[in-house]
């Protein structure tokens, strides 16, 4: 597989490292290159001071350094910016648009972590109970619900069983897989630690987290889902597809880099597979709602957000850095933590973040995914990472005079199984 692959429209660079925050343990806080933008303003942004002009231009930049199309929503208390750049088709040309719909893959883990956490505190589910009390037929000795929510269960995740090959990503594109059949191929892999020991992301844990709800509730998962969050919040544009393989309202097509130069379309895809690990499709808007009323405290109880936010770091030699919660990370930005998620499945990422109180917020959308080796030059990432800085700390006197070096988090992929985030082999 080369490393440069050609679209209607430009060339492109291909680094599967385009879009995501650091999360495991390797550079959690490498500085951007130099002379890459302004300086990182220091200090709480004024409100209402998100820099339009800005945010267009660093937007912009992240398609000229290669990304087809991407869109985003910024938000400072009641001021709003949308923008989006590039493609949404990289054949006909058609332009994207800032109010697309998109598949935002593990962003999914917030939305059932916090709709399992109600039942925690309605009592009718125990964060340290074992999961045996609630599915007794997955029992795994010393496994509790709150490890499933945190990663820390030691139990392997499944999609490098599904997806061995890339033969098998093209192929399962029209299986419906239930969650028995995907919690057992996890479980049916060796353990990745002891319970409790260490994070470890496993998309085996929030299929777990699924059936636990749904044996609570006698409720389908995701009705549960869209009964308790999304409706509650007037998420209109958010939803699960189920079987169905088509996303249904306007969106981009979502690309994976293929071979002989291809850049091929998974947009049409059955998502059973990711099902309350990652099959959720919203828009950068109502990721943007959700975000705020769950950390301003609209959707939990105090206990049950505090616990939400207790996280153990990714990196234990590096735990000031960013850790993982339940269903939600931190990480360490210059001006104080932030707090969110990302997503990626084939062909659509997302990635949300915000401070904690919600009122500064960025989600970002892209439509190419799996798509070069760590390690090699990343204009796409460092331009993501100018983007996401310039929205959450904005510009000020300070930053447009100095040379300042201060460091952000470099832009590298999301912790997960090989299979989701490895390029193709080559031939």
């Amino acid at each position: 597989m080369s490393g440069r692959y050609v679209y209607t429209g430009g060339d492109m660079h291909l680094s599967r490292r385009s879009f995501l925050l650091a999360t495991t343990g390797t550079a959690l806080a490498t500085p951007l290159l130099a002379g890459a933008g302004p300086a990182l303003a220091a200090g709480r942004p004024p409100a209402g001071s998100l820099p339009d002009a800005a945010l267009t231009a660093e937007l912009r930049a992240i398609t000229e350094a290669g990304m087809p199309g991407v869109f985003a929503e910024a938000r400072d208390a009641r001021d709003r910016w949308r923008g989006a750049s590039g493609v949404a088709d990289v054949t006909t040309g058609r332009p994207v648009l800032a109010g697309f719909q998109h598949r935002v893959g593990s962003i999914t883990k917030t939305f059932v972590a916090a709709t399992l956490l109600q039942l925690v505190g309605e009592r009718r589910i125990a964060l340290d109970a074992p999961i045996g009390r609630y599915l007794p037929e997955f029992a795994v000795t010393g496994v509790t619900v709150r490890m499933l929510l945190g990663h820390t269960s030691g139990i392997s995740d499944y999609d490098h069983v599904i997806f061995a090959t890339p033969e098998d990503i093209e192929r399962h594109r029209s299986t419906t897989f239930t969650p028995r059949q995907l919690v057992r191929a996890g479980l049916d892999q060796p353990p990745t630690g002891a319970p409790g020991a260490a994070f470890s992301y496993s998309n085996t844990n929030y299929i777990l987290a699924g059936l636990i709800i749904e044996r609570v509730t006698r409720r389908s998962a995701t009705d549960e889902v869209h009964r308790r969050i999304i409706r509650p919040l007037g998420l209109r544009q958010t939803y699960f597809p189920g079987r169905h393989p088509r996303i249904t309202g306007p969106h981009s097509r979502g690309y994976v880099p293929w071979y002989e130069g291809e850049l091929r379309d998974f947009s049409v895809s059955n998502m059973s597979w990711a099902w309350t690990a990652g099959a959720l499709v919203s828009t950068m808007a109502d990721l943007n709602t959700f975000f705020r009323a769950l950390l301003g405290g609209r959707l939990l109880r105090p206990a049950q957000l505090a616990a939400m936010k207790t996280t153990v770091p990714f990196d234990p030699t590096q735990p000031e850095a960013a850790g993982y919660g339940l269903g939600l990370y931190r990480m360490t930005w210059p001006t104080g933590d932030v707090w969110g998620h990302d997503g990626v499945v084939f062909g659509h990422s997302a990635i949300s973040l915000h401070t904690p109180d919600g009122r500064r917020q960025v989600s970002l959308a892209q439509n190419v995914t799996h798509y070069a080796l760590p390690g090699t030059p990343d204009p796409i990432g460092e331009a993501v990472g100018r983007f996401l800085n310039t929205a959450l700390v904005g510009e000020s006197p300070v930053a447009a005079r100095t040379t300042s070096t201060a460091r952000v988090p470099a832009v590298v992929p999301a912790p997960g199984a090989p299979a989701l985030l490895r390029p193709l082999p080559q031939r």
